[in-house]
């Protein structure tokens, strides 16, 4: 599998068929020869995700080791794959959400991708920024409770002390 930094806020818009189309930028992230694939999926908090092909079959592999005998496991599944679908490019740079996703987030025509780490999340841009807005008020003290006892700012997770 491809390792992917997605990185970038765009505002883009969405055609009255539900088409969207792509930041040049973006597309040069994730690199391409052809069409590119996509999976696109329900967000956590009524937004959409979206995840190039290959970083979406790596997840898969994951989610699908739960055990569907498992009521919490099955559940999780089932939220996981809801409405779920295959994306392809298009040559204008276009893919084609499907209208119950569009539906369940709320994209209207104003569209924020939000690229990070391996994936992209799809918000209606007046959601997107009611979201901004409702973030805390000091992102150093999060930070702070993640990430400092983790030590180092490489990334690296620091060996943990017995004695605490």
């Amino acid at each position: 599998m491809k390792s992917y930094q997605l990185t970038g806020e765009y505002e883009c818009k969405l055609d009255a068929k539900g088409r969207l189309r792509l930041p040049s930028s973006l597309i040069r992230q994730i690199g391409h020869n052809g069409v590119l694939e996509f999976a696109i999926n329900r967000g956590f908090e009524k937004h959409l995700m979206m995840y190039p092909k290959d970083v979406w079959e790596g997840k898969t592999k994951k989610i699908n080791q739960l055990n569907i005998y498992n009521t919490k496991e099955r559940q999780a599944l089932r939220y996981f794959y809801r409405g779920a679908s295959m994306l392809y490019m298009d040559s204008a740079d276009r893919v084609l959400i499907p209208s119950a996703l569009i539906e369940y987030s709320g994209l209207k025509k104003d569209v924020i991708l939000f690229a990070y780490h391996e994936q992209i999340e799809l918000w209606d841009k007046e959601k997107y920024y009611k979201m901004l807005n409702d973030e805390p008020d000091s992102f150093a003290e999060i930070a702070d409770e993640i990430f400092g006892a983790q030590g180092g700012d490489d990334g690296e997770h620091a060996e943990s002390n017995p004695n605490e």
